[in-house]
Parts: structure tokens; sequence; C-alpha cells
């Protein structure tokens, strides 16, 4: 037993607290920040949200087939490429899906995938999805040699580092995560400005952030919104960081004997319900006056809250009261934090397009370059066929 006792205790290492703590805590920072919370910069998304579109596109689950049970994706996902437990998958697939969360949904979902009131989305039992339209340009080309695989968890499995995203899906639908020691917070901007942006930038790789601004005049809200001012906005795009304020859109519409407040979009990522709540609780406790009826009128064309003011109140006033102490005007602060080459940078606008270009170029050399020995090899083996 002694004996035993005393081979034990020479295997043994002594080691300084601080040191080892030091240590584990920076790999365990660094495993967060790469595998789990912040996007990459060539294809703007997480490894568990690549990994499901992979998992996707390996069973054929494209836009122009049927639906398939969201549970057999998760499924598939976690056993092959993301060992983490189903609901982190199914929550990151929900997320992809709904229209209010993403500017260009990744996954198109059938069933209940959740609400802008707050609603959670049905258990993975009942709901199904394929990959959205525009999600079959994430991985376009990807078995065409375009990107590096790596062996998945087990090494049963390969599983591509990057996909070719064929679209800006950084910039488009942006990213959100906490990581140990920093945060991601990008917002998503308009497809069509983002590319022309691009085009712009490829014209003259010397452009600046203003002229740049020229083309994406700033985030495009998958729920809309008013951005006020441009300050805020401009050293977001030049620096990475920056706070803008966002405003509800809304119309005052004339009755014969009522003033009603009509909004029609709300700031991104508030809660209807809970701000049509707050209204009510602002009213009740007499923090704004004037208000005789709250209304929530939407439906699937769209959002109406309907606030009804009483006579010979100014809704001018009443509309400054509700940005000041609701929802109705929010901040939202922009950190443009992405992986580079493994590592967390804060980006520039205009570094987010450079990256992103940079990787399309590597993309479309690589396709070609496959192709082109595609077409050697059939080119040999026709002429050994006539001899």
């Amino acid at each position: 037993m002694s004996e035993n006792t005393d081979k034990l205790h020479d295997k043994i290492k002594e080691v300084n607290i601080t040191s080892e703590m030091k240590t584990s805590f920076l790999n365990y920072a660094m495993s967060v920040i790469v595998s789990r919370a912040l996007p990459n910069a060539k294809d703007g998304l997480k490894p568990v949200q690549r990994r499901i579109l992979y998992g996707m596109h390996e069973n054929n689950m494209y836009a122009n087939t049927a639906h398939k049970k969201s549970a057999r994706i998760v499924g598939d996902v976690m056993g092959k490429y993301h060992p983490h437990g189903d609901s982190s998958i199914y929550d990151a697939m929900v997320r992809m899906a709904q229209p209010f969360s993403y500017r260009k949904p990744l996954v198109d979902g059938h069933g209940n995938f959740g609400s802008v009131d707050g609603d959670g989305a049905a258990a993975m039992r009942y709901t199904e999805a394929r990959l959205s339209k525009i999600a079959g340009e994430m991985v376009r080309d990807i078995d065409k040699n375009t990107v590096n695989f790596v062996d998945n968890y087990d090494g049963s499995e390969r599983e591509p580092q990057v996909l070719p995203s064929r679209y800006p899906n950084l910039l488009v639908n942006g990213s959100t995560g906490i990581a140990v020691g920093m945060a991601t917070n990008i917002p998503p901007h308009n497809l069509g400005e983002v590319i022309d942006a691009i085009f712009a930038y490829l014209d003259n790789p010397d452009i600046t952030v203003l002229e740049l601004m020229q083309y994406m005049k700033g985030p495009d809200f998958p729920t809309g919104g008013q951005i006020l001012g441009i300050t805020g906005l401009r050293q977001a795009y030049e620096t990475g960081k920056g706070i803008i304020a966002v405003r509800a859109q809304h119309e005052i519409v004339e009755t014969k004997n009522r003033t009603e407040l009509i909004i029609t979009e709300i700031p991104y990522q508030v809660n209807k319900t809970t701000l049509i709540e707050r209204i009510a609780e602002v009213v009740k406790n007499k923090i704004i006056e004037g208000i005789s009826d709250l209304r929530d009128e939407s439906n699937r064309k769209g959002m109406r809250i309907v606030i009804e003011l009483r006579k010979d109140t100014n809704p001018s006033v009443t509309l400054n009261n509700l940005y000041k102490h609701t929802q109705l005007q929010t901040s939202f602060g922009i950190n443009m934090i992405a992986l580079v080459d493994g590592q967390p940078r804060l980006l520039s606008l205009k570094d987010a397009l450079t990256h992103y270009i940079a990787h399309q170029i590597e993309i479309i050399t690589r396709r070609t370059q496959f192709d082109l020995e595609k077409l050697k090899l059939d080119a040999y083996i026709r002429a050994l066929v006539k001899l």
C-alpha cells in the first residue's frame, strides 16, 4: 500500500497556482473565442452555425427540396460535428430562421419558430427546416476544393474550416456573441448596398470609409426603425466601435374625434410585448399623460401598434416622452469583432470588406483550378479512349 502511495506521490508535480490558473483561464478563453462566440470574418458564421449549414448541405436539404424534421437535422449535426448538446444547436438554427433576427434568414423554417413578441419556438420534434435559397450561396462550390477541411471532434468526419460564402454574410446578417473578455455586436445591412460598396472598393482600393458610406448608408435592421445622426455610425465604421440611436417609425393619423399614433416599425431586438407593457405601465403611473387607449393590431402583413390620444394632446410631445421612457428609442452599440486567421480582430468597415473580398478571390481561384484539373483529366481520358 505504501509502495503504491510512493509511486503516486512521485507522479505529482508541484505547480504555482497563479501560473496554472492564468494558463487554464487563457486556454478556456481562447476556446470560447475561437470555437463558440465569435464569427469568422470570411463567412460571418460561428462554428455551430457553419456546422448546421454544412450538415444540411450534406443531406441535400436545399430550398427546392422538402422540409425535414428539425430533430433529424439537430441530431445529425450533434452526432457528426457539434457534440455540445441539442439545445445550443436548435437555438442557433431557430435564430437563423427568424426574419426578425436575420436580414436574410439562412434557414427556411416550417412551423412555429418564435415571434417578435418573444414567443419561443416549438420543440424540434414539431418543426421542420431546410436551407433558404440564399443559404445555398453560402455553400456553393464547396465540393470544388474551394475551402480547407479539418477532422471533426473524433476524427470520424471532415468539416470545413470556413464556407465559400458567395455573398457577404458578415455584414448582411451581422452577428452577436459574448466571449471571455470581449463581445461582438455587428449590425445587419442591406444586401444591395453591401454589394455596391464591394464594387466601389474593387474599382478603387484606396477608397475611404466616408466614401464607402455613400453606398452603405448604415445598418438595415430586420424590424426596421430609423437611425438618428451620423456621428456614432461614422465612428463605428472607421474604428469598429460606436453607438447609434435607433428610433421606431410612426405615422400620425387624424380622425374626426381623436389623433392616433401608429407604430409600424420598432428598434432591433426589442420585444414587442415587453414594449407594449412598458407603454401601459408609464401611462398607468402617469409618467406620460394624454394616452386614452393602446392596441396591438399587428398581423402577418406587418406591425401596427395603435396609441390613441386624448383630445387636445400634442402628439409630438407624447412621442418625445415615449422615446424617453420606453424602448421606442434604443441605443445599439456596434463592436465589430471577428476572427481573422484564428485571432479576434476589431474591424473597420473597410477591413470587413477587405477580408471578404480576399476570401472570394481565393474561392474563385481554387474553383477555377479545380475545374481546370477536371477538364485536363477529361481530355486525357478521351485521348486514351481514342488510342
